[in-house]
């Protein structure tokens, strides 16, 4: 990318409180789906579709077949949006106080939110249903769907991990050994046989076993860690704390690289596709893009006009969303990528791809619309 070189984002407006979380999903049939949380009450999600950028829209929207993505601000209140337009489509309304982390199931089509009300709430992504709400005992920071989808992982101020399963979902949780300090960020791992989380109040990302409940790992880190993402492949955890951004390997556990930043960051996230280069933000309002090979800074986006709380890839990697303090939610586009040689099958896993998909959806409903007609023009003969 041409550090000179800018580009325009699109920009999701009409949060009330700041942007603190967002979320993709896979790639589906019909979307990849962005969840965004701001620090209110509501809910956002997206869908995206489009041939230079996806389009965001909520992830109750699925059906027009594009790639989705979801996202917290801290208010009570999911709300749904066009993210081609920005127009706003409807909310997910239930919770009573500000909601820190969102998430959406590998398939689209359950959303999960964990807020301050002492509550983490399953959502139907179809409909903005509420499923069930899960009842805590303090303010939940961070919530994650098992890859399997049948289980809700959910830690917050309580310093207890706990694991819902949603086949059950008025059965008691199991809880696991209990987090030294208040719950992050979490995630699993391993085909959901690890679980992975990062404190409020001290360094380090600890690594539970599922099976034993017990942590078994700890990967050392100076200051807090912001933000932890497991690559798209699974072969990397990237982790935010202060001014650096370090790559793991996710399943031997030894540092892969660690790099400087030019400030303290909040969010990093690691392009799913080629893997050969990562985002980064946070205090100095920027989105920085940087080398993966060389920490070289290879880029530099600017237009949000306060902190950046978080930043993910999508899905195919051919753009980024960003979530500040000043409650906007800005699209980037990476650009045409430099590895057109490579197979779709990149370092970070294989990619569907979404145009293709659609335009093969399209294809099939117009094929179904053309048979209907013939239908009828048949029967209209055979009556008269």
């Amino acid at each position: 990318m041409d550090k000179k070189k800018v580009i325009a984002p699109l920009v999701c407006h009409g949060h009330s409180r700041p942007v603190v979380d967002l979320f993709y999903s896979p790639i589906t049939l019909m979307v990849s789906s962005l969840l965004v949380q701001a620090r209110d009450e509501f809910l956002e999600c997206w869908i995206i579709d489009g041939e230079d950028l996806p389009c965001l829209a909520v992830s109750d929207k699925v059906e027009d077949q594009t790639s989705t993505f979801s996202g917290q601000i801290l208010n009570s209140t999911p709300m749904l949006r066009n993210g081609e337009t920005g127009d706003w489509i409807g909310t997910f309304q239930g919770h009573k106080g500000a909601v820190w982390s969102c998430c959406l199931d590998k398939h689209a089509l359950r959303a999960a939110s964990a807020s301050a009300d002492f509550s983490a709430k399953l959502w139907d992504a179809l409909t903005g249903d509420e499923l069930h709400s899960f009842e805590h005992k303090h303010i939940v920071r961070a919530c994650a769907f098992s890859e399997d989808t049948h289980l809700l992982l959910t830690g917050g101020m309580e310093k207890v991990l706990r694991i819902f399963d949603l086949n059950r979902p008025d059965a008691p949780p199991r809880e696991i050994e209990k987090s030294p300090g208040s719950v992050r960020t979490v995630a699993w791992l391993h085909s959901d046989q690890t679980i992975l989380g990062s404190c409020t109040d001290m360094g380090g990302v600890r690594l539970w076993d599922v099976r034993t409940g017990t942590i078994v790992r700890t990967l050392e880190t100076k200051s807090s860690v912001t933000s932890a993402e497991v690559s798209q492949d699974g072969r990397y955890i990237t982790t935010a704390d202060g001014s650096t951004v370090k790559f793991w390997d996710a399943n031997h556990f030894g540092l892969v690289k660690s790099y400087d930043m030019p400030c303290i960051v909040e969010s990093a996230s690691l392009e799913p596709k080629y893997g050969n280069k990562f985002i980064a933000s946070g205090e100095d309002m920027w989105i920085h893009v940087f080398d993966f090979h060389t920490g070289a800074e290879i880029g530099c986006n600017k237009g949000h006009h306060g902190p950046v709380h978080c930043v993910r890839f999508s899905p195919g990697g051919e753009s980024y969303a960003s979530g500040s303090e000043d409650g906007t939610i800005r699209i980037w586009q990476t650009g045409p990528q430099n590895n057109t040689n490579q197979e779709t099958s990149g370092t970070n896993g294989p990619i569907q791809n979404v145009k293709d998909a659609a335009d093969e959806v399209a294809r099939q409903i117009e094929n179904v619309h053309i048979a209907e007609e013939d239908k009828n023009v048949s029967e209209m003969a055979q009556a008269g």
